[in-house]
């Protein structure tokens, strides 16, 4: 019976294979016939057009506006490298497969060129290691041709070797499957992937299912977990923590409900993934937690940047309400700082830029008057700083109390003077910058600076793809530093009665898949 019951199922499996590429192959003539080519030979014809590429590096203006990129801390210099994305103007989808630097120090940009790289594609994952000179690793994600009719899914692994300037391509049985939207993070020796999803002909799948590659043996593992596992999910927050688990907080799901309509749900539930490292094989389990302090809403397409004391900053997002079949979106600019160990969140209200008064004078002032723990310093300096500048009295009677992350000052009646503008500095949130509200944003921690880059949000009907890029001081909080501000100007939208329309100086017609040397091309 068993062995009837395998043939049974092969059959049904070669017969759905057959019936998927029938209708590809009745797709690629649909596409052919809207003037699109098969999706696969242009892939294939872009990746040829670069093997004569002579490998080098030149400064360059910023990456043009894009999304679903990726933005990560170099392991060992004093740089941040952006890979891939895309950009959609309303009529053409382009998607990039170059890959910048940016000199923290200098404050300029550079793009490398090689004759061997990943195709282009967005919604991939990367991870950096400091290992053999550094490395960075990127797995999976997604390309679409220029109409956006079809969408291709990659299983490809590659790593770019910093030290050599150059990328890899490594091959090894049993990857995960097609996919994109999937999450990644590095536990040990090992590169970890969860979930994602894939669109095929008719249809769309999503995944829970989880994936180990050893980095010293180049193997791939299927792991089947135990325990409270997470439902079918793609955009989650994945990552590592210091003690060997991983945490894992939302994500999003698309679902029928009816033959032709969809549902979006946007996930806030949170689990952590344990590993039994001495059992043989190992045992690899995961648990449902309840997330403490004060959760984002709902939403989904945050981005997250994990710091090396087990937090973890997450930025923006977007919540869709359906009201009467009219689809609304809100965009997110809170920033969150998760604590890993605990599992418990924080909403970050920044300071605003600091006054006159110098940091020895405010220190003093601490001293005099305040009674707080050593790890509420940064927030206590704020308020020593607002109390000196009001010149308060010695016998002023203040207490200061905390309370879940709360100050609440008394102050004696010998302080009644305080002036307005005191009262104004007290408040944190006073002229504090910060942001756009977007999703698919780039976001990276390299030596406790959060850098934010671009992403994309929407104004009625049309999506804004930025290239806007800040900096956030993660132990003062006080504002975001822009280091490249956002502009209107710097994007197309092309509608769909008119492909003339443009809302900034220069436009693209190019259907080219070649990103590279094209700084000026609007880009998701």
């Amino acid at each position: 019976m068993g062995k009837k019951d395998k043939k049974k199922g092969k059959g049904a499996e070669k017969t759905a294979m057959k019936t998927e590429k029938k209708a590809f192959n009745r797709l690629k003539k649909e596409l052919a016939s809207k003037g699109e080519g098969d999706i696969e030979k242009l892939i294939a014809d872009f990746q040829e057009q670069h093997k004569t590429d002579v490998t080098g590096e030149e400064l360059c203006p910023q990456p043009s506006p894009r999304s679903n990129f990726s933005l990560s801390p170099h392991p060992d210099k004093e740089e941040l490298v952006l890979f891939g994305g895309e950009y959609y103007n309303g009529k053409v989808s382009t998607m990039f497969n170059d890959i910048h630097f940016y000199n923290i120090k200098k404050g300029h940009w550079s793009i490398l060129h090689t004759p061997v790289k990943p195709p282009p594609r967005s919604s991939h994952q990367a991870v950096v290691l400091s290992q053999k000179g550094g490395q960075l690793w990127v797995f999976g994600g997604e390309f679409s041709g220029p109409s956006r009719s079809v969408f291709y899914h990659y299983k490809d692994l590659w790593v770019f070797h910093f030290a050599e300037k150059r990328w890899e391509e490594v091959k090894a049985p049993g990857a995960p499957s097609s996919r994109s939207g999937h999450r990644m993070t590095v536990r040990h020796k090992q590169i970890v992937i969860f979930g994602g999803f894939r669109e095929t002909i008719h249809d769309y799948k999503y995944y829970n299912d989880l994936y180990v590659f050893d980095l010293e043996t180049y193997t791939w593992n299927k792991i089947e977990a135990v325990g409270k596992i997470p439902s079918f999910r793609s955009g989650c927050l994945f990552t590592s923590l210091v003690d060997g688990r991983m945490l894992l907080y939302g994500g999003y799901t698309k679902e029928k409900v009816k033959k032709d309509a969809d549902k979006g749900i946007s996930h806030s539930d949170m689990y952590y993934l344990q590993v039994d490292d001495k059992s043989v094989p190992h045992r690899w389990k995961w648990s449902q937690v309840k997330p403490s302090g004060i959760p984002p809403s709902i939403r989904c397409g945050i981005s997250m940047a994990v710091a090396p004391n087990n937090l973890a900053y997450v930025f923006g997002g977007v919540h869709d309400e359906d009201i009467d079949d009219n689809l609304n979106s809100m965009f997110h600019n809170d920033l969150y700082v998760l604590e890993l160990e605990k599992g418990r969140w924080l909403p970050v209200t920044l300071h605003g830029k600091s006054s006159r008064i110098t940091r020895k004078k405010r220190r003093k002032v601490k001293d005099d008057y305040m009674e707080l723990n050593e790890e509420d310093y940064d927030e206590s300096e704020e308020i020593a700083e607002s109390l000196e500048h009001a010149k308060l009295e010695d016998d002023s009677k203040m207490v200061v109390k905390k309370t879940d992350d709360v100050f609440t000052l008394k102050i004696g009646s010998s302080a009644s003077a305080i002036s307005e503008s005191c009262a104004c500095a007290l408040s944190p949130t006073l002229e504090a910058f910060s942001p756009k509200g977007r999703m698919s944003t780039g976001m990276a921690i390299k030596s406790g600076i959060l850098y934010l880059y671009g992403g994309v949000y929407e104004e009625e009907d049309r999506h804004i793809t930025l290239s806007d890029f800040y900096a956030l001081d993660t132990h003062k909080l006080d504002e975001w530093r822009t280091i490249i501000p956002f502009s209107v100007s710097s994007f197309e939208w092309l509608d769909s009665e008119s492909d003339d329309e443009d809302s900034g100086d220069d436009s693209s017609e190019s259907d080219d898949l070649s990103s590279e040397g094209n700084d000026e091309m609007e880009t998701q």
